[in-house]
């Protein structure tokens, strides 16, 4: 992973704020208040209260995106929140949103001495209490002397999972006590630049990057199965990805071994990006089926694009939006739609991405189903036309038809944490929205209010059984009939009345 330079970040800036984007008129629509941090934001967080967090790059300072009464994150404002502890401040590193509510980072490629943004493989990691506005050193799991830009992932249990980007080893956190459990044996190759997609059936896929060094072909995928104390990880057959995705140029003793992010669709199907290298030659895709546990080969890129590291995101019809460049970390972004057949070129509008590397993108799901861009300048969402099946939406079984503010509740239903983990960068950023949130309208004054959420039953995608989550009515919104939905990847559920007091 390259660090962008100071530079190419003030053009970024420069550019963003010397054009006006007319709101509606565009699919990639500005915010209207920016943030206004050193270096730029990235590693964009969606809380279990509505809010978005962002992280300062390379530095200790996180951000607060709160969406206007109405529920537009368009017209949100940014608020600094609590900073990292001292020593911590860390660019491209594993995230997640815990079941509690809680956000827990860990690691970081680099980290800011307080003069410099040096590359460190730092095994340093801290755990955010939004309702504290506190960040609390987590100590490395035993003997760990790095983390670096390791991937990560929440598995159905809830329970948070750690790589160390540099070695096989993975580790599993006890969120309440910080520590940590080993797990992960049998691991084929290195962690290092591979990212963890969730599947149905609660095991992790990964491809992996650094395979040259035990598999000729260049091909190996492996399978994380979760059991406790005992996780193992099982490479699939030979033929493995049909295509290799991981970077190769100029040759595989001197490549980047970088991967593009993967993307778990609703039909059962992971879409994989990769990144070649070779000038000229476009980056593969493979299709990864759940259901019959086999791959084959996607579409390349169109234009010789590649993802080497950069953002992707589940837009509410199903189809997987990204961002892409001309070969590994160079200039030149462009945007496409993948239907699940083949790429549709997506209008950057006014956007910097013609001057940036897809690397420098992150993308977050909205519950509003937009899709929030960063890339270490200004904020700016991206507006689909699509709409999602009835089917995929989360369902309200029941709710108390009377609520009181500062009170906590349960709601219980089907569907709550979607289909996916929503969003994928590769190894160097996770912002997984498969939890659910509740979002209240009040039917007079039509302003949005969204009820902390915490503690929900599963965090298991395209699960078929009955699930719940308990939500804290908030204080100061206001009282009588409201709309009540759930929401997960930007998909809402039909709504219950309910009676505020």
């Amino acid at each position: 992973m390259k660090l962008p330079s100071l530079h190419m970040l003030a053009i970024c800036v420069v550019v963003l704020t010397a054009a006006a984007l007319p709101a509606n008129s565009q699919e990639w629509i500005p915010l209207v208040n920016q943030p206004n941090p050193v270096l730029g934001l990235s590693n964009p967080l969606l809380l279990t209260d509505g809010t978005v967090i962002a992280h300062e790059v390379c530095g200790s300072t996180w951000w607060r995106l709160t969406p206007d009464p109405f529920g537009s994150y368009v017209n949100g404002t940014w608020k600094r929140i609590a900073s990292l502890p001292a020593g911590y401040g860390p660019l491209y590193f594993g995230s997640a949103v815990l079941p509690d509510g809680r956000v827990i980072i860990e690691g970081g490629e680099y980290n800011f001495d307080g003069q410099n943004c040096n590359i460190v493989w730092t095994n340093q990691g801290a755990i955010y209490d939004p309702k504290k506005n506190i960040w609390t050193p987590v100590a490395p799991p035993p003997l760990w002397k790095h983390i670096g830009d390791a991937q990560s992932v929440v598995l159905n249990d809830g329970t948070y999972m750690q790589a160390d980007c540099c070695n096989k080893q993975q580790a599993l956190l006890d969120a309440q006590t910080l520590t940590w459990t080993v797990t992960g044996k049998n691991k084929f190759d290195i962690n290092d630049e591979e990212g963890w997609t969730l599947l149905p059936d609660g095991t992790v896929l990964t491809v992996d990057a650094y395979v040259h060094r035990y598999d000729a072909d260049g091909k190996n995928y492996e399978i994380y199965h979760p059991r406790k104390g005992t996780g193992f990880w099982t490479s699939g057959p030979p033929s493995g990805t049909m295509v290799q995705l991981w970077d190769s140029y100029p040759d595989a003793q001197n490549a980047s071994y970088e991967l593009g992010p993967a993307i778990l669709r609703p039909d059962g199907k992971v879409f994989y990006t990769g990144a070649t290298g070779a000038p000229g030659a476009p980056g593969h895709t493979a299709i990864y089926d759940t259901a019959s546990k086999t791959w084959t080969a996607g579409p390349d890129f169109p234009g010789h694009q590649d993802i080497a590291d950069g953002p992707a995101a589940l837009l509410p019809d199903g189809n997987v939006l990204m961002q892409t460049s001309p070969g590994v970390f160079n200039l030149g972004s462009n945007f496409y739609v993948w239907d699940g057949i083949d790429f549709a070129n997506v209008t950057a509008g006014n956007t910097d991405a013609p001057v940036v590397s897809s690397f420098y993108g992150n993308m977050l799901i909205l519950p509003t189903g937009e899709i929030l861009w960063t890339d270490f300048g200004n904020v700016w969402v991206f507006r689909s036309s699509g709409r999602p099946q009835a089917a995929w939406a989360p369902e309200i079984v029941s709710v108390p038809a009377d609520i009181t503010r500062g009170k906590s509740y349960v709601v219980s239903g089907f569907k709550f944490n979607g289909f996916s983990q929503g969003a994928a960068y590769g190894d160097d950023a996770q912002s997984a929205t498969n939890y659910p949130l509740v979002r209240i309208t009040n039917r007079i004054t039509g302003n949005v209010y969204y009820a902390r959420t915490h503690d929900h039953s599963t965090m298991a995608v395209a699960y078929s059984g009955g699930v719940f989550t308990n939500f804290d009515v908030p204080r100061q919104m206001e009282s009588g009939l409201s709309d009540l939905e759930v929401v997960c990847n930007g998909i809402a559920s039909p709504a219950a009345t309910v009676n505020v007091h």
